[in-house]
């Protein structure tokens, strides 16, 4: 049996639909792993929690954007222009889906393979990445979970410490996992930045992946959230978000043997 990991979805269950049906064609026992955002900006955010929710053999790491439909839910944040969310808020089965988004892991891992949705700390080994995500994923799925998301939303600390306590290191935790793209030499994250790690913009800044002496570097790292940096196949990294809902293509990867499943797709949502 294979596991594939997949990009992000973001509310693209048409296209989730062909690449599925690849996969199939491939093993129709395969393991799914979704690398986060499930939902928003895409056409079909309710049918794809739906249909996500549903399929035998999936998981899915949490993604900021899950993140944020489980605070629009609670009145934390407000609508940003672009969410396509307003159809699950409104439906009738929106508690069950909302209770299953928000006991989905931070962080797997499988086969030397670390699975987040946006990155790793380099302060952190791949056995730290995964205690840490435990720690956030035992308080969303906790009786005060809304609380903490109230708590959850900001930039700092900007740089892990072992000492950090509280929501302060909670923060950090999701910070990390949810939203890394660019760090500063010191391993310090900095969120001014979406656009590709070779930009003359992020000239200051190194991608998470490159600060020196990153500590899980000893496993793969496997990774979305970056859609402008687009798919990545190294043998320490895999990238897979390759911009669907942005015109670009659904991607799927093997951890087994690395074969690459893409479905193409069309531009639901334009930069900027």
């Amino acid at each position: 049996m294979n596991t594939y990991v997949i990009g992000d979805l973001q509310g693209c269950w048409q296209e989730a639909q062909a690449l599925l049906a690849q996969i199939a064609q491939q093993d129709r026992q395969a393991r799914l792993i979704f690398a986060g955002d499930l939902v928003n900006r895409g056409p079909q955010s309710l049918q794809t929690l739906r249909q996500v929710r549903a399929l035998p053999q999936a998981e899915a790491v949490l993604g900021n954007h899950d993140l944020h439909l489980l605070a629009l839910a609670h009145g934390i944040r407000k609508p940003h222009r672009g969410d396509t969310v307003a159809e699950i808020l409104a439906a009738p089965d929106r508690d069950e889906l909302l209770d299953w988004l928000r006991r989905r892991p931070l962080a797997l891992f499988e086969q030397q393979h670390l699975i987040v949705h946006a990155g790793v700390l380099p302060q952190w080994t791949a056995q730290q990445t995964m205690a840490l995500a435990a720690e956030v994923e035992a308080v969303l799925r906790g009786p005060d979970w809304v609380d903490f998301l109230r708590e959850m939303y900001g930039n700092t600390p900007a740089r892990w410490d072992d000492s950090l306590r509280g929501i302060e290191r909670l923060r950090c935790i999701v910070n990390g996992l949810t939203r890394l793209r660019f760090c500063s030499a010191d391993g310090s994250m900095d969120f001014t930045l979406t656009d590709r790690a070779d930009s003359a913009a992020a000239a200051h800044l190194l991608p998470w992946f490159e600060v020196p002496g990153r500590r899980s570097a000893d496993v793969t790292v496997v990774f979305g959230h970056w859609s402008a940096q687009g798919l990545m196949l190294r043998p320490d990294l895999i990238g897979v978000d390759s911009g669907c809902v942005w015109g670009g293509c659904l991607s799927a990867v093997s951890l087994e043997q690395r074969q690459l499943l893409q479905v193409a797709c069309p531009q639901y949502q334009k930069p900027g």
